[in-house]
């Protein structure tokens, strides 16, 4: 069913969202039903290894080096389209997968985010039932977006079967409500691209994020971490400027920059979408996963329109995961950061690209660090929800830095132990 409807745009017409202390506003707290977070949300008590059995028909095989850490999948390539979306993050493989759904009637919408009338780097939610309309959304958004709040108005609209995309704390609440609306019966397909997602901020604090890396903030059309360790800003007159991850002005940002939900969140790579699609493993290409068959299926839409390549895996990443794990116990602790001298960082900005971890391994580096910033900023502050929020997955991840569970930091029902994380580590 496809209408031929422009994009429905979200309004502030649904409720408003739940305030609690860990929230990142994915729009279930603003349904007809606000008390389903209870049971969708992930930082509650998330069980990731039924819903991996359930969406991929089995778990992730932690024997497996790239399933520790990167989830179940079935094949994943380092990949690019021949021809370019205009506006996209990188080439726009994202965008081209959910307007081939759309032109295959895959599916009857997607639910996506596209610029805020009034500010682009501001994520709003819409409905999308055409093609054409999906160029409105390519591009990074920077904010938080009750995606999941489209769902009601789609499927009122008669769309039983939509494609969504999100970020992790997105999907992870979108698979426990497809549960609910495929038992009740009002959705007929679902299709899952996920995007991986380390850290989010406020609209607000991405402003002035921009502020101290340009003084002409406004000028900004394009910002994206790389794989080569600099951040790449583009701007409205066609300039581009390249900085240094170890040049960037973090320590001038406020301490609560980021939330305490990006510090805690234990799914980098979106693990229970059906493709995942990012660049950390794609050195200077995409990242893309396919995770079960429905991802394969949808890799097949635009294969013609790839390059598709193996991923690479160079570098070591150990010193680098250990010297973050150092600054973040700090941070954690409320203690000011070790700072490099300034002839310091110079000398590593220049040596990082060439000797520093790259793809793959840069991937692994930054889940790993992902994994330990969610430990100690728990047990900073949340200690006893840890053996709630943290899937034994994440304990075998930063096994060999010495991040190790206590008693109490584990399940009941868990299936890792002291002795089984111990081992692990010596194995690793």
């Amino acid at each position: 069913m496809n209408t031929g409807a422009q994009p429905l745009i979200w309004t502030p017409a649904v409720a408003n969202a739940t305030a609690r202390a860990l929230c990142t506003d994915c729009g279930i707290s603003r349904t007809a039903e606000p008390s389903f977070c209870a049971q969708a949300c992930q930082f509650i008590a998330p069980d990731y290894a039924s819903a991996e059995r359930r969406i991929h028909g089995r778990t992730r095989d932690e024997s497996r080096a790239q399933e520790l850490y990167f989830g179940t999948y079935l094949s994943m390539h380092a990949a690019e389209l021949t021809n370019p979306v205009p506006g996209a993050q990188w080439t726009g493989i994202t965008t081209r997968i959910a307007q081939r759904l759309l032109e295959e009637n895959w599916v009857d919408a997607v639910i996506a985010v596209a610029p805020h009338p009034k500010d682009q780097w501001r994520p709003l939610p819409v409905i999308v039932t055409e093609p054409a309309d999906l160029l409105h959304c390519s591009g990074m958004r920077m904010g938080y977006a009750p995606t999941l709040a489209m769902i009601e108005p789609a499927i009122q609209r008669g769309y039983r079967r939509l494609a969504v995309i999100g970020i992790p704390c997105q999907i992870y609440a979108l698979r426990e409500l497809e549960l609910k609306l495929r038992h009740e019966g009002k959705i007929d397909e679902l299709y899952v691209i996920g995007t991986p997602c380390s850290d989010n901020t406020t609209t607000e604090n991405f402003h002035l994020f921009l502020s101290k890396l340009t003084a002409e903030p406004d000028t900004v059309t394009y910002l994206e971490f790389c794989t080569d360790f600099h951040v790449e800003l583009r701007f409205k007159g066609g300039e581009t400027r390249r900085i240094p991850f170890l040049k960037l002005p973090l320590s001038e940002l406020p301490d609560d920059f980021f939330p305490t939900t990006c510090k805690t969140c234990v799914d980098y790579t979106n693990c229970l979408a059906d493709v995942t699609v990012g660049y950390m493993g794609g050195d200077s290409k995409q990242w893309l996963i396919c995770r079960n068959k429905r991802g394969e299926s949808m890799l097949t839409l635009i294969e013609h329109e790839l390059t598709l390549s193996a991923p690479i895996s160079r570098g070591r990443r150990a010193s680098s995961v250990k010297g973050f794990i150092a600054n973040t116990r700090l941070a954690a602790g409320g203690l000011p950061l070790r700072r490099m001298p300034n002839f310091m960082r110079t000398v590593m900005a220049w040596l990082m690209p060439r000797v520093g971890p790259r793809g793959l391994e840069f991937a692994r580096a930054r889940v790993e660090m992902k994994a330990a910033e969610s430990i100690l900023h728990l047990r900073n502050l949340h200690p006893k929800k840890m053996r709630y929020m943290i899937p034994a997955y994440i304990w075998s991840q930063v096994a060999k830095y010495e991040l190790t569970p206590t008693e109490n930091e584990i399940a009941p029902d868990s299936t890792i132990s002291m002795s089984s994380t111990s081992n692990r580590q010596e194995r690793q």
